[in-house]
């Protein structure tokens, strides 16, 4: 089936902290007819799958103790005034460096349900360096629930030399679940909880990349961001036969507490089930569901000096943000390592789904044997409503990226913020499926393969080269006629524009130059005020919508 439509605004906002500048950037809409901790695929094929909006999450076999008595306790303690009371690890932990931290090593052979061969075993964090802070952990088995204490006994130090006992009430900086995801008989990881409300999982041949939040409160907000931090764990003891595992995590933090469930499946695509309950002990101004945090440093179309210092042609664990809406835009936004702290923010009605992805995972584009970025994950959110949608309904995607000198610290952030505030007192459910997978889309449109870019020595011309790929154009021929709808708002115009048939890929190279345009008024008095330029652009065949939406930000 043909899509016909012309390319619809989608409202896309940008600020450069620091300039205060916001612009409008448009999308191709088509009428509807969607580090590292070790672990262990080309440039992936995109297919023609519908991605629903809709899913069953299987319930877990659980009795007793349960989903409902954590946001019992969640309510309760939202209830009252935010009261840190989480242990900490003792100082001769806490002031140890990250080296010294790793030589602290879990037995693997103490590993829980090791000996009673389940297809699941949990490995314990030592609580130290960064992660000084605990959580306690629990198992529910036979609907009762047993707390795991705290052991050296547990645990090789290596060079450390810890001085007497540790209170078994200590608990644990975090935990990892293994399963036999690669190899039969082999447990490899598949899952972490590590730090505040931090967690990452992998699939089948995959290493760890970016990471998930349980919650993410007033980032990058002049009042400051907040850290709500899981406390809490219980762990249900899987039986022999089962393919997934179910946990459930009690969160709090000064602005709101809350329960979660996640339900875990790994394999060629390990899937979450997550389930949340929330309770704001005040009015919060920006509430950031499902978050992702990862690293751009730079790729194929950075400019950054340092990119000509590195042997790796490219350095990131994602390089872009995908979302579908119910209308039928499908936007692709390759993330920048910006100048300034960059905010852009997408307005959507009926989100049908966003990923953080890795879309180039092909190792000649990296180089790199010891970190592979070309095996990290890609992690797509779909939502999942159950009983409410409204939080789903209308909102907007927003991506927060962070300039970076190096590859260490995670610089990009993207979340969903729902339309209405999260306000005291109130209760907010919801529920959505993460998928830690391949980039695959799961739709036919072409897809914006890569994106090169060049400027002129005064920095005020660039030209773009993006190419498209995807069964959608690769049988069109050479002659047809194929152009592109290319708008730029924020103070540029375009100068030069071509569209042509790419013969060694088969598919279709979007050319194009913009030049900075002088603006009058405040803009010139003040240096880098409104220097931002936002550009979208689509393939299309008459009417017909070929690609979805490259959307980009360019700093001038």
């Amino acid at each position: 089936m043909k899509n016909f439509s012309r390319c619809l605004r989608s409202a896309s906002r940008s600020v450069l902290v620091l300039v205060g500048l916001s612009a409008l950037s448009a999308g191709c809409a088509v009428t509807p007819p969607k580090k590292d901790i070790p672990a262990v695929s080309p440039r992936a094929t995109f297919l023609s799958a519908p991605v629903p909006m809709v899913r069953k999450i299987p319930e877990p076999r659980v009795g007793g103790f349960a989903f409902a008595d954590v946001a019992k306790r969640a309510k309760t303690l939202a209830g009252a005034s935010y009261e840190d009371s989480a242990k900490t690890a003792p100082k001769a932990f806490t002031d140890i460096g990250y080296d010294q931290w790793r030589d602290i090593r879990f037995i693997s052979d103490k590993a829980l349900w090791k000996k009673e061969g389940l297809p699941f075993q949990v490995q314990f964090f030592h609580p130290g360096y960064l992660y000084s802070r605990t959580v306690q952990i629990n198992v529910i088995e036979d609907g009762k629930v047993r707390n795991i204490p705290f052991s050296k006994d547990l645990f090789t130090y290596g060079l450390n030399h810890p001085e007497g006992d540790l209170p078994v009430d200590l608990g644990f900086a975090g935990f990892r679940l293994h399963a036999p995801i690669n190899r039969p008989g082999v447990y490899d990881e598949v899952i972490v909880f590590l730090g505040a409300s931090y967690f990452r999982a992998v699939a089948q041949g995959q290493r760890y990349g970016l990471s998930a939040r349980g919650l993410a409160v007033n980032s990058a907000a002049s009042s400051g961001e907040e850290f709500p931090a899981f406390k809490e764990f219980w762990i249900v003891r899987p039986e022999a036969s089962d393919d997934q595992i179910t946990l459930y995590a009690l969160l709090d933090g000064p602005s709101v507490s809350g329960a979660y469930e996640f339900i875990v499946k790994p394999g060629k695509e390990t899937v979450v089930d997550v389930k949340v309950r929330l309770w704001p002990r005040r009015d919060i101004d920006k509430l950031g569901l499902a978050p992702a945090t990862s690293m751009f440093y730079y790729d194929e179309h950075s400019t950054l000096e340092a990119k000509h210092l590195d042997f790796r042609p490219e350095i990131h664990d994602s390089d872009g943000l995908f979302f579908a809406l119910g209308n039928g835009e499908k936007v692709w936004r390759p993330f920048v390592n910006p100048e300034r702290l960059m905010i852009n923010s997408f307005h959507a009605i009926d989100i049908q789904t966003y990923g953080v992805l890795q879309r180039d995972t092909v190792f000649d584009h990296y180089q790199d044997l010891e970190t592979r970025y070309d095996a990290r994950p890609s992690l797509w959110i779909t939502p999942t409503p159950q009983v409410d949608d409204r939080i789903w309904k209308e909102g907007h995607i927003e991506i927060i990226q962070i300039p970076t000198p190096n590859e260490f610290n995670d610089n990009i952030v993207a979340f969903w913020v729902p339309q209405a505030k999260a306000t005291k007192g109130q209760e907010l459910t919801y529920s959505y499926r993460m998928r830690w997978a391949s980039p695959e889309s799961g739709y036919a449109m072409a897809y914006a393969d890569s994106t090169l870019l060049s400027m002129s020595p005064d920095r005020k011309n660039r030209k773009f080269i993006v190419d498209f790929k995807g069964k959608a154009i690769e049988a069109l021929p050479a002659e047809s006629k194929v152009d592109a709808e290319l708008s730029v708002t924020g103070g540029g115009r375009i100068v030069e524009k071509q569209v042509l048939k790419n013969e060694v890929t088969g598919g279709w190279r979007l050319v194009f130059a913009i030049e900075q345009e002088k603006r009058p008024g405040l803009a010139q008095l003040i240096p880098g005020f409104e220097n931002v330029v936002e550009l979208r652009a689509c393939l299309k065949n008459g009417d017909e919508v070929l690609s979805e939406t490259w959307s980009y930000a360019v700093e001038f």
